[in-house]
């Protein structure tokens, strides 16, 4: 048997290492875009910059000194160089993945970075492991801008893994439906109708708004946001305004909301104010063929019928009226339970009339 070289038997007395193996060496020297380590074979190992992460720009002297241990996994035996090269990342990214294999099998619930805003849904990192959340998944509504994510931290659950065919898809929406049900059920548990509460304006329509009441919507009907007439509800309320309501009626999932509070409530007293025999005065607040609405006050609308507003025939009440124009009348009927009350332009001339008459000294004719 042939006696070995010094170089034979120097290489026998290093361990074997194969492709894909972890290993664990001590840093010997540390550079911007590189690191060495002595792995306990007869080549030192070295693992590069976009081996050790994704950062390209990355300074590896932050990272690591002289003397540190680390596990890395082999890549490849031996490069250019003679040195057998490592990957930190490659690592990493098998055990955060042993991680969310774990979590898929416990259903359990992770948190993680998103560092990429894709097209079709957003790049999550969990302990160098990716995982996709699917546009569709992000959020319980369409979000129409998925980059108000970019950076944050967000919860989700694995629905799907694979990683050789890398798919590894994450689910927040479920998560976040889960939770609204939950406060759902605790909301509807202690609410009644008749109750305040303050909410905040969500979306406004042109037959109501949706007011957020923390985590449950309810509807502000257009008739039941002021004791007043409302044309439109745009102009009256806002998206994110604070806004104190009541509730009407609640009826399965769906929440009646009123702005008309009973204290409020301008008819409060009107069967005084308001007598029949009352000269009032207001404006002109919408036409119709039949007669004008004029109002009073906010709340109280008052009917100046076409055949009362002049001793004179009018067609229509826009042949002598403006819209915002102030007219004095008489009230002629007034029916507080209906909340109606009847005015008169003819009756109050009439009345003047009669009062001029009266004025009149019935001598200073005799004398004529």
């Amino acid at each position: 048997m042939p006696e070995q070289s010094f170089e034979e038997m120097l290489n026998e007395s290093f361990k074997t290492i194969h492709n894909g193996e972890i290993v664990e060496g001590t840093v010997i020297a540390v550079k911007p875009d590189e690191i060495d380590l002595n792995i306990g074979y007869k080549s030192d190992g070295v693992i590069t910059r976009n081996e050790y992460s994704d950062d390209s720009n990355l300074d590896l002297t932050t990272v690591a000194k002289v003397g540190d241990k680390m596990e890395a996994i082999v890549v490849k035996t031996q490069n250019d160089d003679n040195m057998v090269v490592l990957s930190y990342r490659r690592l990493a990214q098998e055990k955060g993945n042993e991680k969310l294999r774990e979590a898929f099998e416990n259903h359990e619930v992770l948190t993680g970075k998103v560092v990429k805003v894709l097209n079709g849904g957003l790049s999550v990192v969990v302990d160098d492991a990716r995982v996709f959340v699917p546009a569709s998944l992000v959020a319980d509504t369409y979000v129409k801008d998925l980059h108000q994510y970019d950076g944050k931290e967000i919860e989700f659950v694995i629905t799907e893994f694979n990683p050789r065919k890398r798919r590894i898809i994450g689910d927040r929406k479920q998560l976040l439906v889960a939770k609204k049900e939950e406060l759902q059920k605790e909301f509807f548990e202690k609410i009644h109708v008749g109750d305040v509460i303050e909410g905040t304006v969500k979306n406004v329509t042109d037959f109501g708004a949706f007011i957020d009441l923390g985590g449950v919507d309810g509807l502000l009907h257009i008739s039941e946001m002021s004791w007043g007439h409302v044309d439109n509800p745009k102009k009256l309320y806002h998206v994110d305004d604070k806004v104190r309501v009541f509730i009407k009626n609640i009826n399965g999932h769906k929440i009646a909301l009123s702005r008309k509070f009973e204290d409020e409530n301008p008819w409060n007293g009107a069967a005084e104010k308001y007598a029949v025999g009352t000269v009032v005065t207001g404006k002109v607040a919408r036409m119709t063929d039949f007669g004008a609405f004029i109002e009073l006050e906010p709340g109280i609308d008052a009917l100046l019928h076409v055949s009362q507003i002049s001793k004179e025939h009018v067609d229509k009440p826009s042949d002598v009226l403006k819209t915002g124009e102030e007219v004095t009348a008489k009230v002629v009927e007034l029916r507080e339970n209906e909340h109606k009350i009847s005015l008169s332009i003819k009756a109050l001339e009439q009345d003047n009339e009669n009062s001029d008459y009266a004025d009149v000294n019935v001598d200073d004719y005799k004398n004529q």
